[in-house]
């Protein structure tokens, strides 16, 4: 396995964290390995996660993954959720999930199962995957309570976490910044509280009168996490589900906790991101960014969407691609998709690879804003291979091959075709690029930053 001989390596340190590694001044393999994906210095990314600015979720004993990097100094990664529910799917269904949302680019994969055989599925899960796996473990500690948070106790939480993490989750979604005394700002919102881990433990401290638990016990949280090189993602209970709850006293309330927790993890040399929300309307994003990396000392954030709009039920991968791609320009490290089926049901294999899609998209568009170093390349090479004609490259260089070749072939499938200069589109008589290629008299013509050039 790829990481067998590092792990062993690392045996002789009590904390495994890339972070404390990197804080003793350690390049490890997976520094080395994100380095290489990344394009940048070894040193670079050593000292980005010893900040905290960067994180490289592999755990020590999900031995085949591949490392990857998620910070605001790295490429805008994706992350596509899975996993069953009461009411639907089964194993097998969910590992094809995996295979398709690694197939079409997926950096991380979180199983957010909450229906029967959830150990099973996860343990399955992780084998499947090559890239992180990430988990809600509150969902599990429910289900082995009988559905009842009365039942709840703190050691199940925490035997509950110890198990995912033994068994290999790279990073866990941690409701610890939902406080008891935040409840009451969220009384007068549209949607109350919509995260599922948020109303969970929301609820727990309603029927126990106590402080949210995972808050109580971060420290001893701190303690598993670094055994296993686990990382925090400290979830956003009290997201705004609706725009109009966006940017609300509830939601700033919980990012102040979640930057206090996440101070409190690096005095463990705990790696953490931070999610961020959610619903927010266009002009909102870019102001949500920047209070996040304020508050929480640039800590990578990991934010849902966000939506833009609430209004586009089986459109919501396009309607949060939208807020992603801002997102993504203006500060987020990850994007969480969103498939057509957000606010409907649970995803199927297509859905995924929609959602996927859709936020491959997102990202890409923000590297590209950002001038991240090879992002504009991309875009020049099918920009020539359009001018040319050069079907079968554009294809090629197409974020979904497959598909771009099937609409072509749809209404022009011969051979002949593929070195046509036109498509179906215009015909041979209205194409745009061939009268401009008789215009000048070249077709050879190329694209060289912002300008039409001879060569």
């Amino acid at each position: 396995m790829l990481r067998a001989e590092w792990i062993e390596r690392r045996r002789k340190f009590k904390n495994k964290s890339q972070m404390h590694l990197a804080r003793q001044g350690i390049i490890t393999e997976e520094m080395e390995y994100v380095a290489k994906r990344e394009g940048l210095h070894p040193e670079f990314v050593r000292q980005e996660v010893a900040r905290g600015r960067m994180i490289i979720p592999a755990n020590v004993n999900h031995l085949h993954l591949e490392p990857m990097c998620i910070g605001i100094n790295s490429k805008v990664k994706v992350n596509a959720n899975l996993g069953n529910s009461g009411l639907a799917s089964d194993i097998p269904t969910e590992i094809e999930k995996v295979k398709v949302a690694i197939k079409y680019g997926a950096d991380t994969i979180m199983d957010l199962s909450t229906g029967e055989a959830i150990t099973e599925t996860r343990q399955a899960v992780i084998e499947e995957s090559t890239v992180p796996v990430g988990t809600v473990p509150i969902y599990q500690a429910l289900r082995e309570a009988g559905g009842n948070v009365k039942n709840m106790s703190v050691d199940l939480i925490l035997d509950v976490i110890e198990e995912q993490a033994r068994q290999g989750v790279s990073y866990m979604t941690i409701h610890a910044g939902v406080l008891k005394e935040h409840l009451p700002l969220v009384q007068h919102r549209v949607m109350g509280i919509v995260s599922r881990g948020g109303a969970i433990m929301a609820q727990w401290m309603v029927e126990h009168d106590k402080q949210n638990p995972l808050y109580e016990h971060f420290d001893k949280i701190c303690e598993i996490f670094k055994k296993y090189d686990v990382s925090f993602s400290l979830g956003d209970g009290l997201r705004p589900g609706a725009i109009a709850d966006a940017t609300d006293e509830a939601q700033i309330a919980e990012l102040r906790t979640l930057g206090e927790l996440t101070q409190r993890a690096w005095k463990y040399d705990v790696q953490v991101m931070v999610e961020g929300p959610g619903h927010v309307p266009l002009h909102q994003i870019e102001t949500n960014m920047r209070i996040q990396q304020e508050i929480c000392a640039e800590a990578p954030f990991y934010i849902l969407g966000p939506l833009v709009i609430d209004v586009a039920a089986g459109y919501d991968h396009i309607a949060s691609a939208m807020g992603a791609a801002i997102g993504g320009w203006t500060g987020a490290a990850m994007l969480c998709y969103v498939t057509p089926k957000e606010h409907l049901g649970l995803p199927n294999v297509e859905d995924v690879k929609q959602g996927v899609l859709a936020y491959r998209i997102a990202a890409y568009a923000a590297d590209v804003a950002k001038h991240w170093p090879g992002s504009w390349e991309w875009n020049l090479e099918m920009s020539r291979a359009r001018y040319t004609f050069d079907w079968n490259r554009q294809f090629e260089l197409s974020i979904d091959p497959e598909t771009a070749r099937a609409y072509h072939d749809e209404t022009l499938p011969q051979e002949g075709y593929k070195t046509a200069k036109f498509c179906s589109m215009c015909g041979p008589e209205f194409c745009s690029y061939k009268i401009s290629q008789k215009i000048t008299g070249n077709g050879e013509e190329v694209l060289m930053e912002d300008n039409w050039i001879a060569p």
